[in-house]
């Protein structure tokens, strides 16, 4: 089986044609060796993948007919990735959070006037201080 349809079937990709964009951009190596779109999987092969910037390391243990459910990918793959690479995912989404909670989106109307009040605030002691 191409590895383009491999990844799409053990869905870490939506589409084949993001996963073969992926392999094209290089996420993707089988052995260590940087793979094509083309290249065939066997069963113990290890592939490596970088996606949502976590690099999953996977063996191949069986080859699927078709696309699987899943609950059933298991069955195919044994993942290898440490739990130290969702750890660092989980961090990096805190940092993105710190400066305002989930869930409260763009800033309402009456943010953004707060947000210009104190910015010509701000401004004004400047421009008091100038003088």
């Amino acid at each position: 089986m191409r590895i383009d349809k491999y990844l799409w079937c053990m869905r870490y990709y939506k589409t084949r044609n993001i996963a073969s964009e992926a392999i094209k951009k290089g996420h993707v190596t089988v052995n260590n060796q940087t793979a094509k779109a083309s290249r065939e999987v066997f069963t113990s092969d290890k592939i490596t993948l970088r996606k949502d910037q976590i690099n999953y390391k996977i063996t191949v243990l069986d080859i699927p007919l078709n696309r699987v459910g899943a609950k059933l990918v298991d069955m195919y793959r044994k993942d290898e990735t440490p739990p130290e690479a969702f750890e660092h995912l989980e961090l990096l989404k805190l940092s993105k959070d710190h400066y305002r909670a989930k869930g409260d989106g763009r800033p309402t109307k009456k943010d953004r006037r707060e947000i210009d009040d104190y910015i010509w605030e701000e401004k004004d002691e400047d421009a008091k201080k100038d003088e």
